[in-house]
């Protein structure tokens, strides 16, 4: 157990969690919206601190990062929990079970990492990964006196403090922006776009960013939609990548064909009117 970061004590030792722009207020006994971070009789607790549900060494393309060490290795790593709520969740079995974990240390990742000759580093990913938050961070800021590189594949609700905090300890960043419009994100995702916005406006300041859109078939696929989401992109620095990537079935949505891939060629087409890269994801 591990006590969290970002809260306060409040009113009848209920606890308010201002990790992610959710706002918390949490009574004792109870959990966040994210379920693992728990209140214990007016202290918040991270449940999932060093509890690893996956682990592999994948291509750095895989997370996807194509313009970060192109052709390197990076050493994967995720726990269990979301702060969102997607029907689609690739990750469902992790991000919304409590699968079995394996406790692993800082010092182990990192050995781990220095012991793979083409290893640049640490991704944490799977899950999300700022509800891991402490052990990220801790586990980061090692990760980087000890010379590797330190990766986020986030769907970055997180709020400002949080984010600007752990910024100097990453290299670069994937961050999910699930589709263009408030509706889709209040109805399909549990969350808003206004706070994935600010996300990646502040850490394309400070990190190498890219960004990935999982392209649903007559939910955020409009041409309109990907318009206004490259010319955003673009306002902040035309060269950030966006992955197109196709959607399959998945968890509660499982009432929609496969995204044709002739949509995903439309919607490149159109991104690559105002953005330098645009690359296409799940297909062949």
């Amino acid at each position: 157990m591990k006590e969290a970061m970002y809260y306060n004590k409040i009113e009848d030792k209920k606890v308010h969690c201002y990790l992610c722009p959710h706002n918390c207020r949490i009574a004792p006994g109870k959990v966040g919206i994210c379920r693992v971070r728990e209140n214990r009789d007016g202290i918040l607790y991270s449940l999932n601190y060093g509890k690893v549900s996956s682990a592999a060494m994948d291509p750095i393309e895989k997370k996807p990062l194509y313009h970060f060490y192109p052709g390197s290795d990076i050493l994967s790593v995720g726990s269990f929990g979301c702060n969102l709520t997607c029907s689609f969740c690739q990750n469902w079995s992790i991000a919304h079970k409590v699968p079995h974990t394996d406790l692993v240390t800082a010092e182990q990742l990192i050995k781990t990492a220095q012991e793979h000759k083409n290893c640049i580093g640490i991704a944490y990913t799977y899950n999300e990964p700022s509800i891991w938050y402490e052990y990220v961070y801790e586990t980061a800021v090692k990760a980087k006196e000890a010379g590797l590189k330190n990766v986020l594949v986030t769907n970055g609700y997180i709020s400002q403090q949080p984010l600007k905090d752990i910024l100097p300890y990453i290299d670069a960043m994937n961050i999910d922006v699930k589709g263009f419009t408030n509706e889709y994100y209040t109805t399909i995702c549990g969350g808003t776009l206004e706070e994935v916005k600010k996300t990646v406006e502040i850490a394309a300041l400070l990190c190498h960013i890219e960004v990935t859109t999982l392209v649903v078939p007559d939910l955020n696929d409009s041409i309109r939609e990907i318009r206004e989401l490259s010319q955003w992109i673009a306002g902040i620095n035309p060269r950030i990548p966006l992955h197109l990537t196709r959607y399959f079935p998945n968890y509660k949505m499982t009432d929609r064909h496969p995204t044709p891939v002739e949509t995903l060629y439309k919607a490149r087409e159109e991104a690559e009117k105002y953005l330098t890269y645009v690359h296409l994801g799940n297909v062949w």
